[in-house]
């Protein structure tokens, strides 16, 4: 097990349980959380690039703030933090020794008024939990169609729920619904089980499935924020499988369109390469849903996201790659 969740629940010998009714957050890692926000600390991730080039500016070798610790993810030493702040690091066993000094293996970020734990930067481990960008525009977007989706949802889930921003922002505007945030990451269920305390989002249940495939029953609501590249460590947080990265995403696309109640609706924040004007992804999507009961549409969230990817000999012969919101909705009976 990662040794900066050593301190949550393993969930490992869980993995076969169809539902995991609750997962003990680890009172040391909210008890920091909570001491970060009465702090007033707010930090907003940025892409991994920009992320690596102002840490690379030699005045910011070493930490000097809050920010700097548990956002930029640099090394501090001894006395950089306010000594109870220090001392809850501690107690959450989420500080590893780096030279004279130590380093936070979580990440803190806020988006509005809440707090997420996520992995520290750089995201390199198999097991990484993701929040960056692409999170933000999948919450601006969620949030948009949530206004007017909120009276008629009673079930819904969240697949590969990673720190569990869409799941906590469902369950703040539907507090009558169970809310499952989705993952096969164990590190993303502990740290979603954090996160979803921090935001007092009691209705939300982080559940170990493959997909769907392990849980049962219908969703009114069904929303993703997928990997969608091509990643040549295969890690699990973004790399979305197949030639161009969109084999999880369709997969999800599959198993919503089963599981979704009449009525119900599948939101998709995803990316999908555009190759000689066209989309692979969407053709597969509409090939997809010739049979199916439902209706669909697609817009452009942004037109040219990870360009420095087309350097890649996967993409090869792609144009760009663009974030996209798929909506589809299943026509009720």
């Amino acid at each position: 097990m990662p040794s900066h969740l050593s301190t949550l629940m393993d969930l490992s010998a869980l993995r076969d349980t169809e539902f995991i009714e609750t997962i003990d957050a680890s009172p040391a890692l909210l008890q920091l959380g909570g001491a970060l926000l009465q702090a007033g600390y707010r930090f907003t991730t940025v892409t991994p690039l920009t992320h690596q080039r102002v840490n690379a500016r030699p005045e910011n070798a070493w930490a000097a703030t809050l920010c700097d610790v548990f956002g930029w993810s640099r090394p501090f030493r001894k006395g950089t933090l306010p000594s109870h702040i220090e001392h809850m690091l501690h107690a959450a066993n989420i500080v590893v020794p780096w030279r004279e000094g130590w380093r936070s293996t979580l990440r803190a970020s806020t988006l509005g008024p809440q707090l997420f734990f996520h992995s520290a930067f750089p995201t390199t481990e198999t097991d990484a939990v993701f929040f960056g960008p692409d999170t933000y525009r999948f919450i601006r977007a969620l949030d948009s169609e949530l206004a007017t989706l909120v009276p008629r949802i009673r079930r819904a889930a969240d697949i590969g729920c990673g720190a569990g921003p869409g799941a906590i922002a469902i369950a703040a505007r539907c507090p009558q619904a169970e809310v499952l945030a989705i993952d096969i990451n164990n590190a993303a269920l502990q740290l979603s089980a954090v996160n979803a305390a921090l935001a007092g989002a009691t209705n939300v249940k982080p559940c170990y499935s493959d997909l769907l495939n392990d849980v049962d029953g219908s969703f009114d609501l069904i929303v993703s924020n997928p990997p969608y590249l091509v990643d040549r460590a295969q890690r699990a947080y973004r790399d979305g499988g197949g030639a161009l990265g969109a084999t999880l995403s369709l997969a999800i696309v599959d198993a919503a369109i089963a599981r979704l109640t009449p009525g119900g609706t599948l939101l998709m924040y995803t990316g999908a390469a555009v190759v000689n004007g066209d989309t692979p992804f969407l053709m597969s999507v509409a090939e997809h849903l010739q049979r199916a009961e439902c209706s669909w549409t697609c817009e452009e969230i942004d037109p040219d996201v990870f360009g420095e990817e087309l350097d890649e000999p996967a993409y090869a012969q792609t144009d760009r790659i663009a974030a996209i919101w798929l909506k589809i909705y299943k026509t009720p009976k």
